[in-house]
């Protein structure tokens, strides 16, 4: 049984991943030949040279719509709005603040929707868990958006290297903050190196201004040798400790301490005060008592327990939630009946399929007419109301189907198109924003994007350190960044090359691109250097260090973007 749940989670990363290579990029096809040229589209009717949008800001009022809908570089190839189009057309010069406002706004709303949605990536069968494709997942497919496009590609790659600027000095110096501790010496040292590598080879990259076929597997390859050693590094230690006769020390690098594992056990032994919620008699729930129950995302007896912060957080959440409940399908592995609610997972027959069509590539494929007569999602909605109906007089309430492991690949299919759509309207909010005030893409992706995309993960690891696992966050830090600069470069990269069937050109955004990639080498030699002398034990010193380093990279990568920092030309 847990070998079927294993290969059904290898199955559903290879299919997340040629999901990925359709979505992000096919709806580049009719834009391949615009971006073969960096001054003029490719060869037909309008012949429009290509200006840089940011200097739409510099025309007087009347032109500016015209600019933006005849200049190809301020065209998006994806996404539902055009939010250049809505700031510079549709909205009076007056309200332009308005306009930024309801932007930033709803891109506030967008990272909340990522971060609520990433966790439905995650498969968790047995002991398996691919909580690194969970967890990285707004990060990666924001990279492959930004990989699809030249235009943003600086906004990957600012956004790769702030993410792990960011987590690395002001997540990993805020868990030594909030609980010092001994680190573990072998992970440690294996994390940062590999890390290390990644970034040097991305250093390269840009140096040689483009990413070969080669390059791009190359990345990939060393991320699957890295997830090789970290599988053998553990199966060696745990063998050698089980052959060891003499228990040499209380705690072991890669295991639990002994505080920790006194709270694991206190937590353990609690009493189970939800059993006191439990009614006195059972009853048989009708179906539509199943569907609401089903469908309600809100737990009254956990909100009545906690604090006026997390009620107001909880709001904001409550729609992303109930329409995830709606749309993608739950298979949990570790519960009697795996989660199987007939009404609902019925339902998900229908609505699940309607959403990938109307989400891939945007809508394109889900409006498309068969024979110039009836679009393509009224044929689904048709097919997934028959399968639903036989599924539903098929089954039981009570005993869940015996494929009912295949909602599974519905539900990741679902998720990740829904992450996909949301990391594309950030990308392009991002770059309207840049063109308002005229902010090259790299300082977006190194500031909003990567606290954005990193920002419910470090609450993650602020809690875990806060609870006494500081050892298990601090080991995140690095083990998740790996992830995304290894597999957003490489497999966005890799799409692109797939799609176009050229080598990817890049073009780093002057000076600024290099303080970013500089200071990141630069953080990670001070933690391999500070840490060991410290005896790996870290202290707050440490974490002090570490915020300061940020902040002072933060002025000089914003006195760089704005001038103020340059190099003299010759």
């Amino acid at each position: 049984m847990a070998g079927r749940w294993l290969d059904l989670c290898w199955a559903l990363t290879v299919l997340c991943v040629l999901l990925m290579a359709e979505t992000v990029s096919g709806a580049r096809d009719s834009s391949i030949g615009a971006h073969i040229s960096p001054q003029f589209p490719a060869s037909g009717v309008n012949q429009t040279p290509v200006v840089d949008c940011r200097k739409v800001c510099g025309l007087n009022v009347s032109d500016r719509c015209d600019f933006i809908r005849t200049n190809p570089d301020c065209h998006s190839d994806g996404g539902y709005l055009d939010y250049l189009e809505g700031i510079f057309c549709h909205f009076p010069p007056n309200l332009l603040p308005l306009a930024v406002t309801l932007y930033v706004s709803w891109l506030l709303y967008l990272f909340l929707i990522l971060g609520v949605t990433a966790p439905a990536l995650t498969c968790s069968p047995h002991g398996v868990t691919f909580l690194a494709f969970g967890n990285g997942a707004p990060d990666i497919f924001s990279a492959l958006v930004a990989f699809s496009d030249p235009h943003t590609a600086g906004l990957a790659l600012g956004a790769l290297f702030g993410a792990g600027v960011l987590v690395t000095t002001v997540v990993a110096g805020g868990i030594t903050i909030l609980h010092p501790f001994m680190a573990a010496s072998r992970p440690f040292f294996r994390d940062i190196v590999f890390y290390m590598v990644a970034v040097f080879l991305t250093f390269i990259m840009l140096f040689r201004g483009r990413v070969t076929m080669a390059w791009a597997l190359g990345y990939l390859g060393l991320y699957v040798f890295y997830v090789v050693t970290v599988i053998l590094c553990t199966w060696i230690y745990r063998w050698q400790r089980r052959g060891s006769l003499v228990y040499s020390m209380p705690v072991t690098p890669e295991i639990l301490s002994d505080s920790e594992e006194d709270r694991v056990s206190s937590n353990s032994n609690s009493y189970d005060y939800g059993d006191e919620y439990r009614p006195l008699f059972f009853y048989q729930e009708t179906t539509a008592q199943i569907l609401a129950r089903a469908l309600n995302p809100l737990d009254y007896m956990k909100w009545r327990r906690k604090s006026a912060y997390w009620k107001a957080l909880k709001v904001f959440k409550l729609p992303v939630e109930f329409l995830l409940l709606l749309t993608v399908p739950v298979v949990d592995p570790d519960k009697d009946d795996r989660n199987w609610k007939r009404p609902l997972n019925c339902l998900h027959l229908v609505i699940s399929p309607l959403v990938v069509v109307l989400t891939l590539q945007s809508g394109t494929y889900g409006v498309y007419e068969i024979g110039g007569l009836v679009p393509v999602w009224v044929v689904v909605v048709i097919a997934g109301t028959a399968l639903a109906s036989v599924t539903f007089f098929a089954t039981s309430d009570s005993q869940p189907p015996r494929l009912h492991w295949l909602f599974a690949f519905l539900g990741f299919l679902t998720s990740a198109l829904w992450i996909n759509a949301a990391a594309t309207e950030v990308v392009n909010i991002l770059r309207s924003l840049g063109v308002v005030f005229r902010l090259s893409n790299t300082v977006l992706g190194l500031t909003l994007l990567a606290w954005g995309n990193s920002i419910g993960d470090a609450f993650s690891d602020f809690t875990l350190a806060r609870q006494g696992y500081p050892r298990m966050a601090f080991s995140a830090c690095f083990g998740g960044i790996i992830f995304n600069i290894l597999v957003g470069v490489g497999l966005g990269c890799l799409l692109q090359i797939s799609r176009s069937h050229t080598e990817v050109k890049l073009e780093p955004d002057g000076l600024l691109v290099w303080v970013l990639a500089g200071a990141l080498g630069l953080s990670l030699v001070f933690s391999l250097v500070s840490v060991p002398l410290q005896c790996f034990q870290l202290s707050r010193v440490y974490g002090i260090c570490l915020l300061l380093f940020y902040l002072n990279f933060l002025v000089v990568a914003l006195l760089t973007e704005f001038g103020v920092v340059r190099l003299k030309s010759t």
